[in-house]
């Protein structure tokens, strides 16, 4: 599966600590390789179309993404800095998937 990232999703890895992106090209390999197979702890569903890419380490990093016919598009990236996902953080990666499938 080939990975689609978006000019806002690459500004925001560009943002990280030089480990933490270590980690995110790391466990964005994982999702090209295993696709829908990744499960936890790196990756998890959070609705019907969207799905949650977990990097752990010193920056708490996840990322949205949802499934495209043979691609996997990344909508959304933040650093997590509480137990629950804000819900902001979830509506701005479904609004970029329904900009996505507009197109």
């Amino acid at each position: 599966m080939e990975i689609k990232v978006s000019a806002d999703v690459e500004k925001f890895i560009d943002s990280l600590e030089k480990a933490t992106i270590a980690k995110v090209v790391r466990v964005i390999e994982l999702l090209e390789k295993f696709g829908r197979g990744l499960t936890l702890p790196h990756s998890k569903k959070i609705d019907n179309e969207i799905y949650e890419l977990r990097i752990r380490g010193r920056q708490e990093v996840r990322f949205f993404y949802a499934f495209q016919k043979a691609n996997i598009a990344l909508l959304h990236g933040f650093i997590k800095k509480s137990d629950k996902i804000p819900q902001r953080e979830i509506n701005t990666a479904i609004n970029r998937l329904r900009q996505l499938t507009k197109i």
